[in-house]
């Protein structure tokens, strides 16, 4: 699968699909669900602390500010449309999937 399926370059930054599991034992990125990025949140889906906890870890694992990183749509679903400025789609990719000991990305 393509990096374009899952982010794509835009005008204002990466355009980015996001499939967040809540109340997970720890925050990671699990892989690709469909056309999506899988990332387990350890963080309720109350009051907005999943989303927090998503834009946290993505901003960390992406050396972004957490200002850098916008939900777009979906913040009230496990769906969710992100627009994560300063860096491309192919290396936001690259950081968030996790990776086989042999350097390939697990899909």
């Amino acid at each position: 699968m393509g990096t374009s399926c899952l982010a794509r370059d835009s005008e204002r930054g990466v355009l980015l699909t996001v499939h967040v599991q809540p109340n997970a034992a720890r925050t990671e990125c699990v892989g690709v669900h469909g056309d999506a990025i899988k990332i387990r949140v350890a963080a309720r889906p109350i009051q907005g602390a999943a989303n927090e906890e998503l834009i946290r870890f993505i901003a960390n694992r992406c050396s972004l500010t957490r200002a850098q990183i916008q939900i777009q749509g979906g913040a009230e679903t496990r769906r969710k449309r992100l627009c994560v400025r300063g860096v491309t789609a192919e290396v936001l990719v690259a950081r968030l999937l996790p990776q086989d000991s042999k350097g390939a990305v697990k899909q």
